[in-house]
């Protein structure tokens, strides 16, 4: 048997997924050579050594650190939001009265007039287009509820 059907076999029998033929034919050539005795060796003080390891419970003081972070982090999100929505809103107001002094004006040229309704338009319809591929992207995103 060669070193590198060993590793397989090993992995197998690590992972509990070896056959009955194929374990007796692992211990057999690990009975044999002193390589693969050496790396079983080496697995079996490594899995000891992992059986012996605790996890150590955080401190209180890094708990309270970590939902106070968390805290200022969600309010400073909500902030920017409502203080980017109020942005939005007044550049749109603004804008709509722009446009509404522009076509009620009648000194500016129909073409003018014409071109700033087809750009308006045409921002919408990008708009929504935009809107419309992330919220299908949004659904179809394979990895949504893996977290980090």
């Amino acid at each position: 048997m060669e070193h590198r059907e060993f590793e397989e076999l090993l992995k197998k029998f690590i992972s509990g997924d070896i056959s009955e033929n194929e374990g007796e034919r692992f211990r057999e050539h690990l009975a044999s050579c002193r390589h693969c005795q050496k790396e079983m060796n080496q697995y079996d003080a490594l899995e000891d050594m992992m059986k012996k390891m605790k996890l150590q419970d955080p401190e209180d003081t890094m708990w309270e650190g970590y939902w106070s972070s968390i805290y200022n982090r969600l309010e400073r999100s909500f902030g920017w939001v409502i203080f980017s929505l109020g942005a939005i809103m007044l550049l749109f107001y603004g804008l709509f009265k722009l446009v509404e002094q522009l076509i009620a004006d009648p000194t500016v040229a129909i073409i003018v007039k014409a071109g700033i309704l087809a750009l308006l338009l045409g921002f919408a319809v990008l708009v929504v287009s935009i809107l419309r591929q992330q919220l299908f992207a949004y659904k179809k995103e394979r990895y949504r509820e893996v977290q980090k």
